[in-house]
């Protein structure tokens, strides 16, 4: 269930116009000016940096007392991370993140999440939820046009399970992420980082890993999971014991899906908040200090990041994708083939000028044209 709660993070709001490189942000427009007192007039602007830096230094607390799910960690220049292990539908986890980043008004906020799902920190909660519980045809076309047939057909699956989930707490998924966004708009001169691995690649590369079989038999327990789902059981996602239990059953069952799904991205973001836990310049002078970050992540990804905190990595290996396989271009010509078929069948039935009518829609060209060019 822990696993089901994170794939379907990785595809309930998804933004397909947005694939800039830059995963950085500013600073979240719900900060007041209480958070951000005024600056005293007749000040520089070097004069100004360094009060609010001062300001953040005397609210940063040395020694701040955090829940039991922030682990801490070192970097080699002195850098800290407070890495805030979360529930994707948890108001506990909310609060958690709230209170780590409070306390220790950190340099730098990393979250679990990349270019392609942004918007949902953009979003207010109640057109979170609409959105979640929504699967129609514009995002069964969006998921396959970004992700390919296979893969797209299995994010559809996901965002029906999501659906579900959504229905069941009436809570939107991502709500820690939202909290940190916020947050971290709260402090001076915090950054905002997306941190995870782009979700095109992740899909790809977790439908490449699985055998025909595995395929099917994932598909199968996604179209029929349906049993209810209480805040507790997504609060149990956050104990450790059964966070391990719940993963090393997954390695039994699906261990290329936990590789490519958890391992990889394990990898991916450990380094990440690795470039963000890097000195930073101090004002007036620009001397360079340790810098303070909080990472925001799945509780399924803490052992993983603390492993490979220490460790050389290599993230080129986990970013390529392979070309598409003879089986998944036969698949895809026969889905279109169907498709045809159905479509001339609809012809035959409706008469000569809706037929006409339906041949020239923009979609039955496209696919038309297609499957002429794959003959040729």
């Amino acid at each position: 269930m822990c696993l089901v709660f994170s794939l379907c993070l990785q595809v309930s709001i998804m933004d397909p116009g947005n694939n800039s490189e830059d995963e950085s942000f500013g600073p979240s427009e719900d900060a007041s000016e209480e958070d951000l007192p005024g600056i005293p007039p007749g000040l520089s602007d070097g004069e100004s940096m360094e009060l609010l830096w001062q300001l953040r230094s005397r609210r940063r607390q040395p020694s701040p007392d955090l829940p039991e799910t922030v682990s801490c960690l070192t970097a080699p220049d002195g850098s800290t991370l407070y890495l805030v292990g979360t529930a994707h539908f948890s108001d506990s986890s909310k609060k958690d993140v709230a209170t780590t980043i409070r306390a220790v008004q950190p340099d730098v906020v990393v979250v679990e999440l990349c270019q392609y799902r942004v918007s949902m920190l953009k979003m207010d909660e109640s057109t979170l939820l609409k959105e979640a519980k929504d699967i129609n045809l514009e995002k069964v076309q969006q998921a396959i046009k970004q992700n390919g047939l296979m893969s797209g057909l299995m994010q559809i699956l996901l965002l029906k399970v999501s659906a579900h989930i959504t229905e069941q707490l009436g809570m939107a998924p991502g709500g820690e992420f939202r909290e940190a966004f916020k947050e971290a708009g709260r402090i001076p001169f915090c950054k905002f980082h997306l941190g995870d691995r782009p979700i095109p690649v992740t899909f790809k590369r977790a439908i490449a890993a699985l055998s025909f079989w595995q395929k099917a038999r994932l598909a199968w327990g996604l179209c029929f999971l349906s049993d209810p789902i209480s805040k507790e059981d997504v609060e149990k996602c956050k104990q450790k014991d059964l966070l391990e239990q719940t993963m090393s059953e997954m390695i039994g069952e699906f261990p290329a899906l936990h590789q490519t799904i958890v391992a990889e991205r394990d990898i991916y973001l450990t380094h990440t908040l690795r470039q963000a836990a890097r000195c930073v310049e101090a004002p007036p002078n620009g001397q360079k200090v340790p810098s303070v970050v909080v990472g925001v992540v799945g509780m399924g990804h803490v052992p993983g990041i603390e492993k490979n905190w220490e460790k050389e990595l290599n993230i080129s290996e986990i970013m390529s994708v392979a070309p598409p396989s003879r089986f998944g271009w036969v698949l895809r010509t026969v889905v279109k083939g169907v498709l045809m078929g159905i479509v001339g069948y609809a012809c035959y039935r409706a008469g000569g000028t809706l037929g006409r009518t339906m041949l020239s829609l923009p979609a039955v060209t496209s696919i038309a044209e297609k499957l002429r060019l794959s003959r040729a």
